[in-house]
């Protein structure tokens, strides 16, 4: 009895020093990231995610079969806990049990059935590990890249808890030590088998047991301190600071040491952006340490699918690895060297020890060319994150929705475009012109001013243009046209059906004509806060006066472009600049419920053409409208046919992100892969409710047509000119001319 408590309680003791000096060292680096202030506010909505997301596991589960497992395994965890409560009572007396339910059958039942869980969910894992093995399926494995031996390791770990839980519970019984007589029917199960081995083995078998059961435990801990399996205990505090509701929709606004920056007068000391590890906020340090190289987000990245080199799982994980190998200078234990040019990175660089992928590999060690290597640079100078990797980025947040444990891949990715093109001026060399003609013309396509309103030349009715400062008491939505409504020609055509849609429901509405300004979405996306903040403030101003006077409620706008949608009525709030804004797709729904448009079918619901709807992100995952588009698709009176990816896993058609106006040189086109899953649904005609969707997927349909490989899709149209098709069968025929 003596001797194993003190083995088992010296064990502990030894084991707990190591792991506070770890969680110590965890603490303080994460500490030196920069301040956020913003994580801690509406800690009800905080305290309902923990329930649902870590306790409900409902990110998880969005996989069905891995999430049951990863389920069933964290409920393991919780629930044996009081296995070990019993463990380290039997140290102090063999007869121990917990107060008030320590001989509840119930208990022992649930004890006993959830290791069964537990069992079967590393089988489950272990399957899964050999069937998606990267060895045998390179980049299609979503696991590869991750350091697979690690969690080979932590399977057997958990494996070991199981088994020696039940050798310890089992010669218990037969020492007549165990506290459940009915319930626990695994644990006595085992019990009768090792029954004939007798008193003799038993009692000093369960002994030894005990301590491999602890012993497995204090090794299992030490083994998480100190590897990817960290998520276990930082995970549930990454999710309590999540960006609320999600890490999608609006950018953070840039702050500098925890305030915001003043761009109309920046202080000489402020960062722009993230330049070095150290840039990087406490959230974005416990980001980095949560990451499970699950790879979820690989599996869903457009980039990533299309061969680039961009994979979210990889960028996260060369952040944190270059976090933990600076660490030393970061925490001040070494000081970083004044002769940096003595330091030779090039010469490290030479050889990458990870996958090709991955750049922090290519300057191994903690030494003292962690602290002077660059954040982004290429392998010639032993950059950390590859500038082909940091510009594949359509931010479509493919990453962030299936991150389980909410990792803010798109706004780390973007802050450190922040810094390559405010501070470095570092970027594509297309970007360029997409920054004069936003600056210059107020718009990407470089287009005068005067030709804001040629979208509305040869309609049959008048556009009501804004002709005073503010907005008549009867009008009730102001009309966003945007860019691509303004220049684009098909876009043109989306912004011509709507505004006729608006005109037959009898919606009172303006247009501002050349007093639009392009929001500023693609200068931010792209890093350019600086542009942005102009071109949102002159846009605010605008507004504000064009608003002047009205209460909330009746500040509204409608547009047809997502990226406006989700600048003006998420980001310009940042700005003081507060409406309700709404999506075509939203408010032409609302139309038809009310009666005010009446599509009618061009026949049998059932003979109705075959069309597919493209969720462009930012409609979609970025503001979770995906009802009211294809409710309208189907109220046009055509059948739908969605593709195998769509709503929250919808695939990216490539303009996100700035791309729309960058060349896209590494693998296969983006919006050609969209557009070959869309050709294999069969459909007629592909759907969407984005201009810039519509480009990329027309030209993607264009070149499959060339290639003869489009099947039978024949055209990209938006959403309105379905609806305006099927609403115009309404009409009366006109009259037969006379013979």
């Amino acid at each position: 009895m003596a001797v194993r408590l003190v083995i088992g309680l010296g064990l502990t003791v030894l084991t707990l020093v190591l792991a506070g000096w770890r969680v110590d060292r965890l603490y303080a680096l994460i500490s030196s990231g920069q301040p956020d202030h913003s994580r801690t506010a509406d800690l009800g909505a905080r305290l309902r995610t923990q329930l649902t997301e870590v306790f409900g596991q409902r990110r998880l589960l969005k996989w069905t079969i891995p999430g049951l497992a990863h389920f069933f395994t964290f409920w393991g965890f919780v629930i044996l806990l009081t296995v070990y409560i019993e463990a380290y009572g039997a140290l102090f007396n063999e007869h121990f049990a917990i107060p008030l339910i320590g001989h509840w059958a119930v208990l022992g039942f649930l004890q006993d059935v959830i290791a069964l869980a537990v069992l079967a969910s590393i089988i489950a894992f272990a399957i899964m590990r050999v069937r998606q093995d990267p060895e045998r399926r390179q980049r299609s494995s979503r696991f590869y890249g991750s350091h697979t031996g690690g969690a080979w390791l932590i399977l057997l770990m958990i494996f070991n808890v199981i088994w020696t839980m039940f050798l310890f519970r089992g010669t218990a019984v037969n020492a007549g030590d165990f506290p459940y007589l009915t319930g626990a029917f695994v644990s006595r199960g085992v019990g009768a088998l090792l029954a004939p081995l007798g008193p003799g083995i038993n009692q000093p078998l369960e002994t030894a047991a005990l301590l491999a059961h602890i012993g497995v435990m204090l090794a299992f801990l030490m083994i998480v301190l100190y590897s990817k399996h960290l998520h276990i205990f930082v995970a549930p505090i990454n999710v309590a600071a999540k960006r609320m509701p999600k890490a999608l929709g609006p950018l953070l606004p840039m702050e500098s040491r925890g305030k915001p920056i003043d761009f109309e007068d920046p202080d000489e000391d402020d960062i722009f952006g993230r330049g070095k590890i150290e840039d990087f906020t406490w959230k974005g340090m416990l980001d980095f340490a949560t990451c499970t190289e699950c790879g979820r987000c690989q599996s869903q990245c457009p980039a990533w699918n299309t061969g680039k080199p961009l994979s979210p799982k990889l960028v996260i994980m060369d952040l944190r690895d270059h976090l933990f190998a600076k660490a030393p200078y970061l925490l001040g234990d070494q000081q970083v060297p004044e002769d940096m040019e003595a330091i030779d990175v090039l010469a490290l660089a030479a050889s990458n020890g990870h996958v090709p992928e991955s750049g922090f590999g290519r300057v191994p060690g903690s030494g003292p060319e962690q602290a002077v290597r660059p954040l982004v640079g290429t392998a010639e100078v032993g950059g950390v994150i590859d500038p082909d990797v940091l510009w594949s980025c359509t931010t479509c947040g493919a990453c962030v929705e299936q991150c389980p444990v909410d990792i803010e891949h798109v706004d780390h990715i973007v802050d450190m475009r922040r810094y390559q093109v405010m501070i470095e001026s570092e970027f594509p060399s297309e970007l360029g012109t997409l920054f004069r003609n936003l600056e210059n013309k107020g718009n990407p396509w470089g287009q005068n001013q005067s030709a804001r309103m040629d979208w509305a030349k040869g309609l049959d009715f008048e556009v009501p243009q804004l002709a005073e400062e503010t907005l008549p008491d009867d009008v009730e939505y102001l009309f966003w046209i945007g860019c691509a409504g303004a220049f684009d020609d098909n876009a043109r055509r989306t912004v011509r059906a709507v505004a006729e849609l608006l005109h037959r429901a009898d919606v009172n509405y303006v247009v501002l004509g050349d007093g639009e300004t392009c929001n500023g979405d693609p200068a931010r996306r792209s890093g350019n806060e600086f542009l942005f903040q102009m071109l949102a403030q002159q846009n605010v101003e605008v507004l504000n006066g064009i608003f002047d006077g009205r209460p909330p409620g009746r500040r509204k706008i409608v547009t047809t472009c997502p990226h406006c949608f989700n600048t003006l009525g998420r980001e310009y709030p940042q700005l003081d600049g507060h409406y309700e804004v709404v999506h075509h797709t939203q408010l032409l729904n609302q139309l038809v419920r009310q009666g005010k448009l009446t599509p009618v079918a061009s026949g049998p619901a059932e003979d109705g053409p075959a069309v597919t709807y493209h969720d462009p992100c930012y409609l979609g995952r970025h503001n979770e409208v995906y009802s009211p588009p294809r409710e309208l698709v189907g109220a046009s009176g055509a059948q739908l046919t969605e593709m195998p990816r769509h709503a929250d896993r919808s695939m990216c058609c490539g303009a996100g992100g700035a791309r729309m106006w960058m060349e896209e040189r590494i693998g296969k086109r983006v919006n050609e892969d969209r557009v070959d899953e869309a050709i294999g649904t069969q459909a007629s005609a592909i759907a969407t409710g984005c201009p810039f969707c519509r480009v990329m997927l027309t030209d993607g349909l264009t070149a499959r047509e060339a290639e003869g490989t489009a099947g039978k899709t024949t055209e990209v149209i938006d959403v309105a000119q379905l609806l305006l098709a099927s609403v115009k069968r309404a009409d009366p025929a006109p009259p037969a001319e006379a013979e």
